[in-house]
């Protein structure tokens, strides 16, 4: 195996497959990424055995096919640290030694026999949904907030993925919940043959977060008995979905929510950032005293101190004192679209509704503390 490659366009993909790979890991092979120049093609794969990245890179030049694995970790942080933009040649010299020359630089690094490798079948047999990524982008992000990380409570640990429908449209909606908020959001759907509704993993999630964001490709999906598979130009995730079942999420939103706050997203957001500084632990409690005209936020911490805030706000109904945790109100607000955030209340208690005006296809709901 010998080709030459620009460091960038390697380095792009390295990043993610890095980034797949399990550091702790008790096979050695898990630990390296597969290199196979085929077809005139370099395909490059790692893998955790619960996710897989696979990209083919075209724009390099060849002089021998061959396949290899070696430490994605050595060569990720070698591609970061050879200067931009030069070009790097490999040359596969023996089953265990891969030769990388870059100009005036030379390494050898320790390479394991690909046999060894993970070997991955696709049995993705129906047709795949297409959808623009970056409102499926959003619609991760706008959920990904209130993913569980408790290992009892696997089935939380990521973003239920199904279909809803209102008004005669078809949406694929997103719902993620850890018992204390919940949120949800939408995008409308054409196609919705022979989709199965399934829970995407965290890790899943976060990473196809960083390529969406990267990509504007258009979002192929496809869905197996226990797997997903994410088509973004020439890159394939494949992932593992989570075995188990979500719990019916629409029992906890609040629908008779009557009293309505109205605050500046900004303002709301920037006044319980400088409020909860004063708290070493932000699990002590956010306190806010709602008023027709204005909202009263509060800290109080036994080991550092206290803060109070005064800002503008509307509110339709009678005077209410609610504590929340600031960390998941902020989290939440952030993620807000409008100018204005929306709180729909009950009582000091109840869940709370919150709402983002300018994207109908979103909603949170968010516990109160007990203080």
């Amino acid at each position: 195996m010998q080709f030459q490659i620009k460091r960038d366009t390697l380095l792009k993909s390295l990043t993610v497959a890095h980034n797949i790979i399990e550091r702790k890991n008790t096979i050695p092979i898990l630990a390296n990424v597969l290199l196979q120049i085929k077809n005139n093609i370099l395909n490059i794969i790692a893998t955790d055995l619960d996710i897989v990245f696979h990209d083919q890179i075209s724009d390099l030049k060849i002089e021998n096919d061959g396949s290899t694995t070696t430490s994605a970790t050595v060569l990720y942080d070698l591609l970061r640290k050879i200067p931009t933009n030069l070009d790097i040649t490999f040359v596969l010299e023996s089953k265990n030694k891969l030769k990388i020359t870059a100009k005036n630089s030379k390494f050898n690094l320790l390479c394991l026999p690909i046999d060894d490798f993970p070997n991955f079948s696709n049995n993705f047999k129906n047709d795949p949904l297409n959808l623009d990524g970056q409102k499926f982008l959003a619609l991760l992000n706008k959920t990904k907030i209130a993913m569980s990380n408790d290992d009892t409570r696997h089935y939380l640990n990521g973003v239920f993925m199904h279909l809803t429908e209102s008004n005669g449209r078809n949406f694929l909606t997103g719902v993620a919940t850890d018992s204390h908020r919940l949120s949800s959001s939408s995008l409308e759907i054409d196609n919705t043959q022979d989709f199965k509704p399934f829970i995407l993993p965290r890790k899943t999630v976060f990473q196809l977060c960083s390529l969406l964001s990267e990509m504007s490709e258009p979002l192929f999906i496809q869905i197996s008995e226990n797997k997903v598979m994410f088509l973004i130009g020439k890159i394939r995730l494949i992932s593992k979905v989570i075995d188990g079942k979500f719990p019916d999420y629409k029992k906890v939103v609040p629908m008779n929510n009557k009293k309505v706050l109205v605050v500046k997203t900004k303002d709301f957001i920037s006044s319980i950032e400088r409020v909860a500084t004063v708290s070493l632990d932000r699990k002590e409690g956010l306190k806010i005293g709602i008023s027709k005209d204005h909202i009263q936020l509060s800290v109080n911490s036994a080991n550092s101190g206290d803060g109070n805030e005064k800002i503008q706000a509307n509110f339709n109904g009678e005077n209410i004192n609610i504590s929340f945790n600031s960390k998941y109100l902020i989290d939440i607000a952030s993620e807000v679209e409008d100018s204005n955030l929306k709180m729909n209340l009950n009582d000091s208690v109840s869940p709370v509704l919150i709402e983002d005006i300018s994207d109908k296809n979103s909603y949170y709901v968010i516990m109160p503390m007990k203080i």
